[in-house]
């Protein structure tokens, strides 16, 4: 007998990111068009052919844990506890009130602990290759270990496990924490993803592959999203939160629904190592997908979050692809906010799915910052809500992430109606 699959909503939101460390704040300098990219303060970067990140500011770890509980978590853990403890607060939620089986986790990161590994690493050669490891060691630097302490510090027993996708890994667990809850495995679900990547090793890695951005002189506006003169992708780090549980449960516990989940769409590329196919394939199948999930037709989406990474082939594949699926319309907003935050890569959709959702609840189609003359190829084929914020009704807003393997993940937000 078939079962009739629940509907999905969103009822909190966290976010810890290079503009701000609460989801109040982050969305503020989000509409302002703010940029949170700077020269790199974690490491002298200066023997780097890029010296500049996004970084997370002000973040305190004695904000959030004792001194001895930190010392057992890499940053990118962290920073999802962090962002999940104000979801949690957000959706109002008391979990002696609920049922702790049904209440799942499941957490996205496309690197884990990358900083612990190589920290163990530099120890382990400056000690003359002694293995006097430490005993967190592991348990720090496996990327699935958010959403394990994450269950552990709130008693929850539901479905527990972590998405690998490079940079769709978050949109990824959002997608798998929307079905599970569809098919009725778990009444609530705490999604999101978190990344702390920016290292020697990490900025080193991404800069050997030429992804990166070298504009030094003016890190501010590196971050160029379908410019003529864009030049690379700028690495950020963070963490985005998201509170989902069916209908039935936030109507139960009267709960404040911001937001439904209504379309998941994925596909691969199947065609390069790190480089997107240049005609968009993965990401048309994609969206379609989310479009068929969500049954509804693409000139029902009113604002798309690219992925736009301000890479030369991700950008115009995209683009390629957004054509395959809504045609030529310059009355479809589409923004990348990337060009503010830099690129999360496996946290990347946690906060744009954030930003989405802030998009639908406000009324307000974030800007693409830092684009001064758009490509001549694409200009005229979308409104890419370039320089400011613009006021516009949001029904259905759609957020697309792609990864290095040609990991394709899109989400389809709606504005709640009973």
């Amino acid at each position: 007998m078939l079962k009739e699959l629940k509907r999905v909503v969103v009822t909190g939101l966290g976010a810890i990111t290079p503009l701000g460390n609460s989801v109040e704040e982050f969305w503020k300098n989000i509409v302002a068009g703010k940029s949170g990219i700077a020269e790199i303060t974690k490491f002298d970067a200066s023997a780097f052919k890029t010296r500049f990140a996004g970084e997370v500011k002000g973040f305190n770890p004695a904000d959030y844990f004792e001194k001895n509980e930190a010392r057992k978590y890499d940053l990118f853990t962290q920073y999802a506890i962090a962002s999940t403890e104000e979801a949690i607060k957000h959706a109002n939620i008391d979990f002696s009130t609920l049922n702790r089986n049904k209440i799942g986790v499941i957490w996205g990161s496309g690197n884990g602990g990358i900083q612990t590994f190589q920290e163990q690493v530099e120890e382990y050669v400056a000690g003359g290759k002694k293995p006097r490891f430490n005993p967190y060691f592991v348990p720090k630097m496996i990327a699935d270990i958010p959403s394990g302490v994450i269950s552990i510090r709130h008693g929850l027993r539901g479905l527990n496990f972590s998405t690998i996708s490079a940079c769709a890994s978050s949109n990824n667990a959002i997608i798998d924490a929307c079905n599970y809850i569809r098919l009725g495995k778990a009444d609530m679900i705490i999604t999101g993803g978190s990344e702390a990547a920016i290292t020697e090793s990490g900025l080193g890695g991404f800069s050997a592959a030429k992804a990166l951005s070298t504009h030094n002189e003016n890190p501010a506006i590196a971050s160029r999203p379908f410019d003529v003169k864009r030049d690379g992708f700028v690495m950020g780090e963070g963490s985005g939160a998201l509170i989902l549980e069916s209908l039935e449960s936030a109507l139960k516990r009267g709960a404040n629904i911001i937001a439904e989940v209504v379309g998941t769409g994925m596909a691969g590329d199947a065609y390069h190592l790190t480089g997107t196919h240049p005609e968009g394939e993965g990401a048309y199948l994609g969206m379609l997908d989310a479009l068929e999930d969500a049954g509804i037709t693409p000139q029902q989406i009113d604002y798309i979050n690219a992925h736009a990474t301000s890479t030369a082939q991700g950008d115009e594949s995209e683009v390629k692809a957004m054509v395959r699926v809504f045609g030529e319309n310059k009355g479809l907003h589409v923004s990348a906010t990337k060009s503010m935050t830099g690129h999360l890569l496996g946290a990347a959709g946690a906060i744009e799915a954030v930003i989405s959702i802030k998009a639908i609840q406000e009324g307000i189609v974030p800007p693409t910052a830092n684009t001064d003359e758009v490509d001549a190829s694409i200009a005229h084929l979308f409104d890419f809500t370039l320089g400011k914020a613009q006021q516009k009704e949001i029904i259905y807003a759609m957020s697309n992430t792609f990864g290095f393997g040609g990991h394709i993940a899109t989400l389809i937000f709606k504005k709640y109606t009973a």
